[in-house]
């Protein structure tokens, strides 16, 4: 018989291992285990079903059939862990979801984009700027003074248009100079009758010369008046040269600022319809605009709770469940009790597997 004081702490726990193991396969129904149990566990093992019975073969207690029931070794294990938030909070939240559902359900009028239109002002505008030429008659007429004053420059004068300068008075004049001449004849004569000469050739020829001075004094006195004439009618003519010009650029001026003033006009008009179509396509646009916030204003409210739950109290709970088909976890953890009881009993009944380890440790 080995004398268990004499081995050492290595040798005692190879032996109740070899001991515990075969003790543990005498047990019936699933009871695998040996353990240390108190009262109070040995009535929670009974309470939970176990049997309280003493084991044939072994004279141990068990506690088979208590817990998981059947004591069979766990096939499966299954942890289901679900986190809430706290009641109130989880009722209200889902209570949003439920609204955001049904906001999500009804579908949202879009409002058409919309372009503002020209207005009369513009349209005013656009019409004036398609009528072009708007100073072409007076430039047309300044164009015209101009050329006619380059004709009166260079005309010629015709002879109705010469006699328009020539002196009323000429025929007085020439009139005058054929008395005076007729006079001095007369005299010529009257001074040959009183000389017995009358008729003769100192007569004929102071007659001659007297008629050859005549004739040029006439002469001279057309020439002089043809000579103002001409100047009258080339100063004339210079004149309304110079009137032409000046009309001729005067009218040109005025048909480019004609223009000029029908361009700003329609600029002006352009520029104004332009304002008034900017503030329409504003008005539309702002009206457009009020439209999508109506529209999105539930989803705004729900958004607005969503960060006000988001914001809130967020205590949670845990529930855990778990299923373990197994063997009854109490009686696992009072096998270390029942261990030491039955290894006392073993020693008693298994003399010969003592001798076996005794034979070993000597070897």
């Amino acid at each position: 018989m080995i004398d268990i004081k004499k081995l050492n702490i290595k040798e005692k726990v190879k032996l109740f291992k070899e001991l515990a193991k075969e003790i543990s396969s005498k047990g019936i129904n699933g009871d695998t285990e040996l353990a240390h149990i108190n009262s109070f566990e040995k009535e929670l093992l009974i309470k939970h079903g176990g049997s309280g019975t003493i084991n044939l073969e072994t004279g141990l207690p068990q506690y088979f059939g208590g817990g998981g029931g059947g004591g069979s070794t766990p096939s499966s294990t299954t942890n289901v862990q679900t986190v809430r938030e706290a009641p109130g909070i989880e009722e209200r939240k889902l209570g949003l979801m439920d609204i955001a559902a049904g906001i999500a359900q009804q579908p949202v009028n879009i409002p058409a984009l919309q372009v503002q239109g020209l207005g009369a002002l513009e349209q005013q505008g656009i019409t004036s700027s398609g009528v072009t030429g708007v100073g072409q008659p007076t430039l047309q007429q300044g164009i015209t003074s101009v050329q006619g004053a380059q004709n009166a420059a260079a005309m010629t004068p015709s002879s109705a248009q010469f006699s328009q300068f020539y002196n009323p008075n000429q025929s007085y004049v020439v009139d005058e100079i054929n008395r005076n001449l007729q006079q001095q004849q007369n005299q010529l004569a009257g001074q040959a009758v009183n000389a017995g000469a009358f008729g003769g050739g100192r007569e004929g020829v102071q007659q001659a010369e007297l008629q050859g001075q005549g004739l040029r004094a006439i002469g001279m006195a057309q020439q002089q008046a043809y000579n103002q004439s001409m100047n009258a009618f080339q100063s004339n003519q210079g004149l309304q040269a110079q009137t032409g010009l000046q009309s001729g650029q005067v009218l040109g001026a005025l048909g480019q600022s004609q223009q000029g003033m029908a361009q700003g006009d329609i600029n002006q008009l352009m520029s104004a319809g332009g304002l008034q179509r900017q503030l329409g396509q504003q008005a539309l646009d702002a009206t457009r605009q009020t439209t999508l916030q109506q529209q999105y204003e539930p989803y705004q409210r729900a958004e607005f709770l969503k960060n006000i739950y988001a914001a809130g109290p967020t205590t949670q709970s845990s529930i855990t469940q778990t299923t373990a088909p197994g063997s009854n976890p109490l009686a696992q953890a009072a096998g270390a009790g029942l261990g030491a009881y039955a290894t006392y009993s073993a020693l008693n009944r298994q003399p010969a597997a003592i001798q076996t380890a005794a034979q070993n440790r000597v070897g």
